[in-house]
C-alpha cells in the first residue's frame, strides 16, 4: 500500500527539531535530565505517523537540532544521524493511545524517589494543590491526579504492554512514572507537554519534600 505522503509537512521537522532542542538545556538546568538521560519527541505527521525524537546518548545540556531524528511508526530512522532510544516505542504508544502531539520524558531525583516509595500501590495521588490547574482540563485545586507507577524493564515489548495497560486503565492521567527511572508526560503540542513537565515535576518535589519533612 502506498503511503499518504501528502499529509507529511516536510517543513515541520526542522522547526520541531529546534523546539525540542531548546528543552534540553532548560530541563538540564532544573536537574531533570542530567547526563544523557531523558528523551523528547513530537509528532511531525500522522498519516503516516512520523515522529521527531532525540537521539540516544546525547548530553541534554548540549542538545541541538542536529541531535533530533525523524522516525516512522515502527521507530525506524528516516532522517538524521544517530540511534533512537529503545524508549521510542513508548513515545509511539503514548502518541497512539493519547493522541498526543508531544511526549517528554525526564529523570528527576523526586520522580525516582517517589516511584520507588509508592510502587506497592501502583501509583500515587496528588490533590489539593493549586498547581494542578496547570494540567490540561483541570479547573480546580480539588482535583485528584492519579499518577500510575509502572515497573521498569529492559524487555521493551513487555514495558510497552505495561504502559498501554496503564494508559487504558487510567484514561484521565496526565503522566506516569517508571519505577526508579522517571516521568513520562505529554500534551497536544510541545508547549503543553512542557507545561505538564513543569507542573508534575513541581508537584512531585512538593510531595517528596513534604514527606521528608514529616519523617
Amino acid at each position: 500500500m502506498t503511503e499518504r505522503r501528502a499529509e507529511i509537512d516536510v517543513s515541520a521537522f526542522p522547526e520541531i527539531s529546534t523546539s525540542l532542542a531548546r528543552l534540553g538545556p532548560e530541563f538540564h538546568g532544573h536537574g531533570w535530565v542530567l547526563g544523557t538521560s531523558g528523551n523528547f519527541s513530537a509528532v511531525v505527521g500522522r498519516e503516516p505517523l512520523r515522529l521527531a525524537i532525540t537521539s540516544s546518548g546525547v548530553d541534554k545540556a548540549e542538545l541541538a537540532a542536529g541531535h533530533i531524528l525523524q522516525v516512522d511508526g515502527e521507530g525506524r530512522v528516516l532522517e538524521g544521524n544517530g540511534r533512537p532510544s529503545a524508549e521510542t516505542l513508548l513515545h509511539l504508544a503514548v502518541v497512539r493511545l493519547r493522541g498526543a502531539g508531544a511526549v517528554l520524558h525526564t529523570h528527576s531525583v523526586w520522580s525516582n524517589i517517589l516511584s520507588d516509595a509508592h510502587s506497592a500501590n501502583d501509583g500515587l495521588s496528588i490533590e489539593g494543590y493549586e498547581m494542578l490547574k496547570g494540567l490540561e482540563g483541570v479547573a480546580t485545586h480539588e482535583h485528584a491526579e492519579w499518577v500510575p507507577i509502572i515497573e521498569n524493564s529492559q524487555d521493551m515489548a513487555w514495558l510497552v504492554g505495561s504502559v498501554e495497560a496503564a494508559l487504558k486503565k487510567h484514561p484521565h492521567s496526565h503522566g506516569f512514572l517508571l519505577r526508579r527511572h522517571g516521568l513520562y508526560t505529554w500534551g497536544k503540542d510541545i508547549v503543553e507537554a512542557k507545561r505538564h513537565v513543569e507542573i508534575l515535576e513541581f508537584l512531585l518535589e512538593v510531595l517528596g519534600r513534604t514527606h521528608s519533612a514529616s519523617d
